[in-house]
């Protein structure tokens, strides 16, 4: 996709962490104003990090989404609150059926106002939401993101079945539920 001079100057970057790259996709895919959604590591220690690498939990990185967002269309408030229907802040080191530290719950910020964008959001989270457990989702400074293989971007679309057969196998549309309620 081209971008204009006049689309660059309000493209803005949000880093999600949420468990499986795959799944946090089409969340925000699906809004407009979002230009692109990448998979990918970040939060880590290796340079260049593998999946195989990542996925044993010794690099430090987490798999999270780069997403490229239009700020005059959608706002980093926005998907702040997509983010949080598509996560369980609850769980440290966890993400439905997937266990370990790559998978952890993390807000990974770009500027100071994200940065507290982002606490405002949890705050709120807070007052407005009881869960039985502490809300230990991370909110840090973004570091270096490491772009995912090939076969990982855009999961969803090039293996639509794989796909959801690993959704609902890995419990997350039940756990979002039970958090979050209809969607």
């Amino acid at each position: 996709m081209t971008v204009t001079q006049a689309q660059a100057k309000t493209l803005e970057k949000a880093t999600f962490a949420a468990g499986c790259f795959w799944c946090m996709e089409h969340p925000f895919d699906i809004l407009n104003g979002v230009i692109s959604t990448t998979s990918g590591y970040t939060g880590g220690h290796q340079d260049n990090p593998t999946y195989a690498q990542v996925s044993s939990g010794q690099t430090g990185h987490a798999e999270a989404i780069e997403v490229l967002f239009d700020a005059d269309i959608v706002s980093y408030r926005d998907l702040l609150a997509v983010y949080w229907r598509n996560s369980d802040p609850t769980t440290p080191n966890r993400q439905f059926c997937d266990v370990g530290s790559q998978y952890r719950p993390a807000i990974f910020y770009h500027s100071e106002a994200q940065h507290q964008a982002a606490l405002a959001s949890k705050d709120l989270l807070i007052k407005e939401k009881s869960f039985p457990q502490a809300i230990i989702t991370e909110i840090i400074p973004a570091t270096h993101f490491w772009v995912a293989e090939d076969y990982h971007q855009d999961y969803y679309h090039k293996n639509p079945i794989r796909y959801q057969f690993y959704r609902y196998n890995c419990g997350r549309d039940q756990r979002l539920k039970e958090l979050w309620g209809q969607p």
